[in-house]
C-alpha cells in the first residue's frame, strides 16, 4: 500500500498568481505529475489548499487532482473554506486501508493561523481508537510537536498535551503525518508509554526555512510530497523534490 501526503499549495482562482517565491499552480501540476509516476494507491492533501479563500481555487484544486489515478482526500488548514472544500470534495474522518486505518483530524480554527481540536474532537478521536487496534495512521494540518521554527511553533497544536495524553494507551497508533510547516520533518515522540513517528511534508507552495525565529523563506529549497510505503505493521517514508 502506498499513500503519498502532498501539502500546502495556497492556491489562487487566478492560476498565474504568484507567491513569495514562485507560481502556486505551476507548482501544483509539476508535483502532481510527479506524484503519478509514483502510482499511490491513496493520496492524503493535508490543508491549506487555497490563499486566496475563493470557491474557484478549490474548483481549480479538484479539477487538477482528478488526474490522479487513486482516491484522494482533504483536510482543511488554517487558510481554508471548509463550505468551499466540502461543496467540491467531500470531507471524511476515517478511511479503511485494509491491514491499517488513516484517520483524519480537523484542527482548523476560524480565523486563527494555529490550530486546535478541542474537547468534543479529542473525544470522538478517544472513540474511534477504542473501537479499533488496528495499525493507525494520522493525518492533522498543524504539528502536534514543536518543529524548531520559533515563530511556527507559535502557531502548530495549541491542545497538544491533551492530544499526546489521548494517545496513551494507544499502541495502535504508529504514524503522525502533519502539513503547515511548510518543510520536511521526521522524528519519533517518545512520552511515557507511547514511541510515535511524527513526519512533516514539503509545501506544493513555498518552502519555509528551518530553525528560523522569524517568518523565512527557503529559497535554496524546492516543492515536494512525501512517500509512505505500508507493509503489514511495519513501514517505509521519504521525501522526494520536484524541479519547477
Amino acid at each position: 500500500m502506498r499513500l503519498v501526503q502532498i501539502t500546502d499549495s495556497h492556491l489562487h482562482a487566478d492560476k498565474e498568481a504568484r507567491s513569495r517565491a514562485g507560481i502556486p499552480f505551476r507548482q501544483f501540476e509539476r508535483v502532481l505529475e510527479a506524484v503519478i509516476a509514483e502510482r499511490p494507491d491513496i493520496v492524503v492533501f493535508s490543508g491549506d489548499v487555497s490563499q486566496d479563500e475563493t470557491a474557484a481555487s478549490y474548483t481549480l484544486a479538484c479539477q487538477a487532482l482528478a488526474s490522479l489515478p487513486c482516491p484522494w482526500f482533504w483536510i482543511p488548514g488554517n487558510h481554508d473554506q471548509l463550505a468551499f472544500m466540502q461543496a467540491e470534495h467531500t470531507l471524511v474522518e476515517e478511511v479503511d486501508l485494509a491491514q491499517w486505518r488513516l484517520l483524519l483530524l480537523d484542527t482548523h480554527v476560524e480565523g486563527q493561523p494555529y490550530g486546535e481540536l478541542g474537547a468534543e474532537r479529542l473525544n470522538a478521536l478517544a472513540e474511534r481508537l477504542e473501537e479499533d487496534d488496528r495499525p493507525t495512521l494520522i493525518v492533522m494540518h498543524h504539528p502536534p510537536v514543536d518543529v524548531g521554527a520559533v515563530w511556527m511553533d507559535a502557531i502548530g497544536l495549541q491542545d497538544r498535551d491533551a492530544f499526546w495524553q489521548l494517545l496513551h494507551g494507544c499502541p495502535q497508533v504508529k504514524i503522525i503525518l502533519f502539513g503547515h510547516a511548510h518543510q520536511a520533518y521526521a522524528q519519533p515522540h517518545r512520552t511515557e508509554d507511547i514511541e510515535i513517528d511524527v513526519y512533516g511534508c514539503p509545501a506544493i507552495a513555498d518552502q519555509f526555512l528551518p530553525g528560523a525565529e522569524q517568518f523565512a523563506i527557503d529559497e535554496a529549497s524546492r516543492p515536494g510530497y512525501r512517500i509512505i510505503d505500508l507493509h503489514g505493521s511495519e513501514w517505509q517514508t521519504w521525501v522526494e523534490r520536484v524541479v519547477v
